[in-house]
Protein backbone atom coordinates (compact mmCIF):
# COMPACT_ATOMS: atom_id res chain seq x y z
CA UNK A 1 0.00 0.00 0.00
CA UNK A 2 1.71 3.08 -1.16
CA UNK A 3 2.13 5.78 1.60
CA UNK A 4 1.91 10.05 0.89
CA UNK A 5 3.64 12.32 3.46
CA UNK A 6 1.02 14.30 5.92
CA UNK A 7 2.81 18.23 6.62
CA UNK A 8 -0.17 19.51 8.36
CA UNK A 9 0.96 19.69 12.23
CA UNK A 10 -2.48 20.97 13.22
CA UNK A 11 -6.26 20.35 11.99
CA UNK A 12 -8.12 23.83 13.13
CA UNK A 13 -10.45 24.44 10.47
CA UNK A 14 -10.85 22.95 6.58
CA UNK A 15 -11.08 26.46 5.15
CA UNK A 16 -7.46 25.65 3.65
CA UNK A 17 -7.54 22.17 3.29
CA UNK A 18 -6.38 20.62 0.10
CA UNK A 19 -8.06 17.75 -2.31
CA UNK A 20 -5.10 15.60 -1.50
CA UNK A 21 -5.14 16.43 2.31
CA UNK A 22 -9.33 15.25 1.63
CA UNK A 23 -8.59 12.29 0.46
CA UNK A 24 -5.74 11.06 2.49
CA UNK A 25 -8.20 11.78 5.42
CA UNK A 26 -10.69 9.72 3.11
CA UNK A 27 -8.40 6.85 2.16
CA UNK A 28 -6.95 6.28 5.45
CA UNK A 29 -10.11 6.12 7.12
CA UNK A 30 -11.52 3.55 5.12
CA UNK A 31 -8.10 1.63 5.61
CA UNK A 32 -9.12 2.37 9.83
CA UNK A 33 -13.17 0.83 9.09
CA UNK A 34 -11.82 -2.24 7.91
CA UNK A 35 -9.92 -2.50 10.92
CA UNK A 36 -12.88 -1.90 12.99
CA UNK A 37 -14.42 -4.59 11.23
CA UNK A 38 -11.60 -7.17 12.91
CA UNK A 39 -12.13 -8.96 16.12
CA UNK A 40 -9.17 -7.50 17.07
CA UNK A 41 -9.64 -3.26 16.31
CA UNK A 42 -6.68 -2.62 17.81
CA UNK A 43 -3.39 -1.59 16.36
CA UNK A 44 -0.27 0.07 17.70
CA UNK A 45 0.23 2.58 15.35
CA UNK A 46 0.62 5.50 18.23
CA UNK A 47 1.82 3.09 20.94
CA UNK A 48 4.03 5.48 23.51
CA UNK A 49 2.19 8.14 21.99
CA UNK A 50 -0.67 10.67 24.81
CA UNK A 51 -3.41 12.21 23.21
CA UNK A 52 -5.17 14.61 25.74
CA UNK A 53 -8.89 15.09 25.37
CA UNK A 54 -9.24 18.66 26.52
CA UNK A 55 -13.41 19.36 26.02
CA UNK A 56 -13.93 22.56 28.08
CA UNK A 57 -17.79 22.07 26.60
CA UNK A 58 -19.82 19.12 26.93
CA UNK A 59 -19.93 16.84 24.56
CA UNK A 60 -21.15 13.30 24.08
CA UNK A 61 -20.42 11.55 20.27
CA UNK A 62 -17.37 13.71 19.88
CA UNK A 63 -15.26 12.94 23.13
CA UNK A 64 -16.23 8.99 23.21
CA UNK A 65 -15.39 8.87 19.28
CA UNK A 66 -12.04 10.63 19.77
CA UNK A 67 -11.50 8.30 23.03
CA UNK A 68 -11.96 5.47 21.52
CA UNK A 69 -10.11 6.22 18.75
CA UNK A 70 -7.18 6.92 20.29
CA UNK A 71 -7.23 3.71 22.30
CA UNK A 72 -7.83 1.69 19.20
CA UNK A 73 -4.30 3.47 17.59
CA UNK A 74 -3.12 2.11 21.12
CA UNK A 75 -1.98 5.64 22.50
CA UNK A 76 -2.46 6.57 26.17
CA UNK A 77 -5.23 9.18 26.71
CA UNK A 78 -6.25 11.56 29.35
CA UNK A 79 -9.46 13.16 29.77
CA UNK A 80 -9.82 16.52 31.17
CA UNK A 81 -13.28 17.59 32.91
CA UNK A 82 -13.71 21.53 33.19
CA UNK A 83 -16.51 21.19 35.94
CA UNK A 84 -13.63 18.76 38.04
CA UNK A 85 -10.68 20.73 37.23
CA UNK A 86 -8.72 23.90 38.69
CA UNK A 87 -10.25 26.13 36.22
CA UNK A 88 -13.11 25.91 39.06
CA UNK A 89 -10.14 27.70 41.25
CA UNK A 90 -9.26 30.33 38.51
CA UNK A 91 -6.33 28.81 36.79
CA UNK A 92 -6.18 29.88 32.68
CA UNK A 93 -7.09 27.88 29.53
CA UNK A 94 -3.28 28.40 28.68
CA UNK A 95 -1.78 27.28 31.97
CA UNK A 96 -4.32 24.18 31.45
CA UNK A 97 -2.92 23.28 28.28
CA UNK A 98 0.62 23.94 29.64
CA UNK A 99 -0.10 21.66 32.50
CA UNK A 100 -0.46 18.66 30.35
CA UNK A 101 1.94 19.56 27.59
CA UNK A 102 4.29 18.69 31.01
CA UNK A 103 2.60 15.39 31.49
CA UNK A 104 4.04 14.53 28.15
CA UNK A 105 1.07 15.29 25.93
CA UNK A 106 1.60 14.76 22.00
CA UNK A 107 -1.78 15.43 20.85
CA UNK A 108 -4.49 17.86 22.08
CA UNK A 109 -8.06 17.59 21.24
CA UNK A 110 -10.18 21.12 22.23
CA UNK A 111 -13.20 21.71 22.34
CA UNK A 112 -14.82 24.89 23.68
CA UNK A 113 -17.57 27.38 23.38
CA UNK A 114 -15.58 30.13 22.37
CA UNK A 115 -14.37 30.48 18.96
CA UNK A 116 -10.75 30.70 18.71
CA UNK A 117 -9.00 28.43 21.80
CA UNK A 118 -7.65 25.90 19.68
CA UNK A 119 -5.76 28.25 17.81
CA UNK A 120 -5.10 30.13 21.07
CA UNK A 121 -3.23 26.98 22.38
CA UNK A 122 -1.98 25.58 18.80
CA UNK A 123 0.16 29.42 18.86
CA UNK A 124 1.20 28.97 22.53
CA UNK A 125 2.67 25.47 21.99
CA UNK A 126 4.55 26.93 18.63
CA UNK A 127 5.60 29.58 20.79
CA UNK A 128 7.35 27.57 23.11
CA UNK A 129 9.03 25.65 20.53
CA UNK A 130 7.32 22.14 21.18
CA UNK A 131 6.01 19.45 18.51
CA UNK A 132 2.21 19.27 20.42
CA UNK A 133 -0.41 19.43 17.92
CA UNK A 134 -3.61 20.45 18.48
CA UNK A 135 -7.05 19.25 16.78
CA UNK A 136 -9.93 21.36 16.77
CA UNK A 137 -12.82 19.38 18.21
CA UNK A 138 -15.29 22.26 18.15
CA UNK A 139 -15.25 25.64 19.09
CA UNK A 140 -17.85 28.12 19.74
CA UNK A 141 -19.50 29.56 16.11
CA UNK A 142 -16.47 28.83 14.18
CA UNK A 143 -15.56 24.99 12.92
CA UNK A 144 -15.94 21.55 13.72
CA UNK A 145 -13.58 19.83 10.96
CA UNK A 146 -13.46 16.32 12.42
CA UNK A 147 -17.40 16.59 12.17
CA UNK A 148 -17.27 17.99 8.38
CA UNK A 149 -14.52 15.33 7.21
CA UNK A 150 -16.89 12.60 8.72
CA UNK A 151 -19.82 13.86 7.07
CA UNK A 152 -18.00 13.81 3.95
CA UNK A 153 -16.27 10.25 4.59
CA UNK A 154 -20.15 9.05 5.21
CA UNK A 155 -21.31 10.23 1.68
CA UNK A 156 -18.07 8.93 0.08
CA UNK A 157 -17.98 6.00 1.08
CA UNK A 158 -21.69 5.21 0.33
CA UNK A 159 -20.80 6.34 -2.87
CA UNK A 160 -17.79 3.89 -3.09
CA UNK A 161 -16.82 1.75 -0.01
CA UNK A 162 -13.24 0.33 -1.07
CA UNK A 163 -11.92 4.15 -2.31
CA UNK A 164 -13.70 7.16 -0.76
CA UNK A 165 -12.55 10.31 -2.44
CA UNK A 166 -13.79 13.46 -3.10
CA UNK A 167 -14.38 13.23 -6.71
CA UNK A 168 -17.08 10.86 -6.05
CA UNK A 169 -19.09 14.17 -5.12
CA UNK A 170 -19.26 15.46 -8.53
CA UNK A 171 -22.38 16.20 -9.92
CA UNK A 172 -24.31 15.50 -6.72
CA UNK A 173 -26.40 17.53 -4.87
CA UNK A 174 -26.28 18.44 -1.38
CA UNK A 175 -29.24 20.32 0.78
CA UNK A 176 -28.44 21.52 4.55
CA UNK A 177 -31.19 22.84 6.35
CA UNK A 178 -31.55 24.18 9.61
CA UNK A 179 -29.71 26.45 12.43
CA UNK A 180 -26.84 27.51 9.90
CA UNK A 181 -26.24 30.59 11.60
CA UNK A 182 -24.95 29.15 14.97
CA UNK A 183 -23.75 25.88 13.67
CA UNK A 184 -20.24 25.31 13.26
CA UNK A 185 -20.80 21.75 11.71
CA UNK A 186 -22.14 24.10 8.85
CA UNK A 187 -18.99 26.18 8.27
CA UNK A 188 -17.14 23.01 8.25
CA UNK A 189 -19.03 21.45 6.06
CA UNK A 190 -19.49 24.17 3.83
CA UNK A 191 -15.40 23.95 3.25
CA UNK A 192 -15.66 20.07 2.96
CA UNK A 193 -18.40 19.44 0.49
CA UNK A 194 -18.12 22.39 -2.06
CA UNK A 195 -14.00 21.50 -2.16
CA UNK A 196 -14.79 19.34 -5.05
CA UNK A 197 -15.77 20.95 -8.80
CA UNK A 198 -19.06 20.68 -9.78
CA UNK A 199 -20.91 19.95 -6.89
CA UNK A 200 -24.20 21.59 -5.50
CA UNK A 201 -24.02 22.49 -2.08
CA UNK A 202 -27.91 24.07 -1.11
CA UNK A 203 -28.14 26.22 2.10
CA UNK A 204 -31.70 26.67 3.70
CA UNK A 205 -33.10 28.10 6.90
CA UNK A 206 -35.49 30.97 8.15
CA UNK A 207 -33.37 34.03 7.14
CA UNK A 208 -33.34 34.81 10.81
CA UNK A 209 -30.95 31.47 10.89
CA UNK A 210 -29.18 31.97 7.52
CA UNK A 211 -27.82 35.83 7.08
CA UNK A 212 -27.08 36.58 3.41
CA UNK A 213 -23.38 36.63 3.98
CA UNK A 214 -23.24 32.78 4.14
CA UNK A 215 -23.50 33.35 0.45
CA UNK A 216 -19.41 34.69 0.71
CA UNK A 217 -18.37 30.92 1.69
CA UNK A 218 -19.03 29.81 -1.88
CA UNK A 219 -16.37 32.61 -3.69
CA UNK A 220 -13.60 31.00 -5.26
CA UNK A 221 -14.45 27.45 -4.18
CA UNK A 222 -14.11 24.42 -6.72
CA UNK A 223 -18.38 23.00 -6.11
CA UNK A 224 -21.23 25.71 -6.14
CA UNK A 225 -22.62 27.07 -2.96
CA UNK A 226 -26.49 28.65 -2.91
CA UNK A 227 -28.68 30.12 -0.63
CA UNK A 228 -32.53 29.79 0.32
CA UNK A 229 -35.02 31.03 2.73
CA UNK A 230 -37.89 28.17 1.96
CA UNK A 231 -37.15 24.39 1.58
CA UNK A 232 -38.43 23.14 -1.46
CA UNK A 233 -35.37 24.60 -3.83
CA UNK A 234 -32.99 23.00 -1.67
CA UNK A 235 -34.63 19.44 -1.56
CA UNK A 236 -35.41 19.64 -5.37
CA UNK A 237 -33.86 16.94 -6.88
CA UNK A 238 -31.38 16.62 -3.74
CA UNK A 239 -29.00 13.45 -3.64
CA UNK A 240 -28.31 13.82 0.26
CA UNK A 241 -30.27 15.92 2.90
CA UNK A 242 -28.42 16.80 6.19
CA UNK A 243 -30.52 18.78 8.88
CA UNK A 244 -28.98 20.53 11.97
CA UNK A 245 -29.90 20.77 14.66
CA UNK A 246 -32.08 24.12 16.74
CA UNK A 247 -28.97 25.61 19.06
CA UNK A 248 -31.26 26.91 21.57
CA UNK A 249 -28.90 27.12 24.61
CA UNK A 250 -26.66 29.57 21.44
CA UNK A 251 -29.84 31.64 20.99
CA UNK A 252 -30.23 34.87 22.35
CA UNK A 253 -32.51 36.28 20.48
CA UNK A 254 -36.75 35.44 19.77
CA UNK A 255 -35.30 33.95 16.25
CA UNK A 256 -38.48 31.07 15.61
CA UNK A 257 -42.01 31.99 15.96
CA UNK A 258 -42.37 28.60 17.43
CA UNK A 259 -40.78 25.03 16.89
CA UNK A 260 -43.88 23.87 15.81
CA UNK A 261 -43.64 26.15 12.70
CA UNK A 262 -40.17 25.68 12.10
CA UNK A 263 -40.93 21.56 11.38
CA UNK A 264 -43.87 22.64 9.41
CA UNK A 265 -41.82 24.62 7.51
CA UNK A 266 -38.13 23.08 7.89
CA UNK A 267 -38.70 20.46 9.28
CA UNK A 268 -37.68 17.06 7.01
CA UNK A 269 -40.25 14.63 6.97
CA UNK A 270 -41.19 11.79 4.57
CA UNK A 271 -43.53 14.12 2.47
CA UNK A 272 -40.54 16.54 1.81
CA UNK A 273 -38.17 14.26 0.52
CA UNK A 274 -40.63 13.27 -2.67
CA UNK A 275 -39.17 16.20 -3.87
CA UNK A 276 -35.50 14.35 -3.96
CA UNK A 277 -34.57 11.86 -5.60
CA UNK A 278 -35.67 8.56 -5.62
CA UNK A 279 -32.24 7.03 -3.62
CA UNK A 280 -31.58 10.36 -1.42
CA UNK A 281 -30.23 9.76 2.21
CA UNK A 282 -30.60 12.04 5.76
CA UNK A 283 -27.64 12.94 7.87
CA UNK A 284 -27.74 15.04 11.45
CA UNK A 285 -24.59 15.36 13.05
CA UNK A 286 -26.53 15.15 16.40
CA UNK A 287 -27.53 15.23 19.40
CA UNK A 288 -31.21 15.23 17.42
CA UNK A 289 -34.43 16.78 18.89
CA UNK A 290 -37.35 14.45 16.92
CA UNK A 291 -40.01 15.94 15.78
CA UNK A 292 -38.48 19.34 15.38
CA UNK A 293 -35.70 19.29 12.78
CA UNK A 294 -36.63 15.75 11.50
CA UNK A 295 -39.40 13.43 12.30
CA UNK A 296 -38.84 10.28 14.73
CA UNK A 297 -40.02 7.50 12.17
CA UNK A 298 -37.32 8.54 9.17
CA UNK A 299 -34.45 8.99 11.50
CA UNK A 300 -34.71 5.52 12.68
CA UNK A 301 -35.63 4.71 9.02
CA UNK A 302 -32.26 3.18 7.89
CA UNK A 303 -33.64 3.18 4.05
CA UNK A 304 -33.13 6.45 4.48
CA UNK A 305 -31.27 7.83 7.42
CA UNK A 306 -27.47 7.70 7.66
CA UNK A 307 -26.89 8.82 11.33
CA UNK A 308 -25.85 5.44 12.97
CA UNK A 309 -23.13 5.51 9.75
CA UNK A 310 -21.79 8.77 11.06
CA UNK A 311 -21.31 7.66 14.15
CA UNK A 312 -19.73 4.58 13.32
CA UNK A 313 -17.63 6.54 10.43
CA UNK A 314 -16.59 9.15 13.45
CA UNK A 315 -14.10 6.78 14.96
CA UNK A 316 -12.28 5.84 11.67
CA UNK A 317 -11.99 9.07 10.57
CA UNK A 318 -10.44 10.18 14.10
CA UNK A 319 -8.28 7.76 14.12
CA UNK A 320 -7.39 8.80 10.86
CA UNK A 321 -6.71 12.56 11.89
CA UNK A 322 -4.78 11.45 14.92
CA UNK A 323 -2.61 8.96 13.27
CA UNK A 324 -1.75 11.44 9.82
CA UNK A 325 -0.90 14.16 12.69
CA UNK A 326 0.45 11.58 14.90
CA UNK A 327 3.06 9.73 12.23
CA UNK A 328 2.93 12.21 9.13
CA UNK A 329 2.35 9.66 6.94
CA UNK A 330 -1.21 8.66 5.06
CA UNK A 331 -1.99 4.88 4.73
CA UNK A 332 -2.85 5.10 0.78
Amino acid sequence: MPTTTWTRHHVLSLADFTATEYNAVLQTAASFQEVLTRRMKKVPTLQGQVVANLFFEPSTRTRSSFELAAKRLSADTLNFSAASSSMTKGETILDTAKTYLAMGTDIMVVRHREAGVPNAIAREMERLGVKVSVLNAGDGQHEHPSQGLLDLFTICSLLDREKPRLELLQGKKIAIVGDILHSRVARSNIWSLTAAKDVELHLAAPPTLLPKLFADYGKDRPGKLFVHWELEPALQNADFVMTLRLQKERMTAHLLPSLREYHQLFGITRDKLKNCNDNVKVLHPGPVNRGVEISSDLMDDPEFSLIQNQVTSGVAVRMALLYLIGSGKSLW
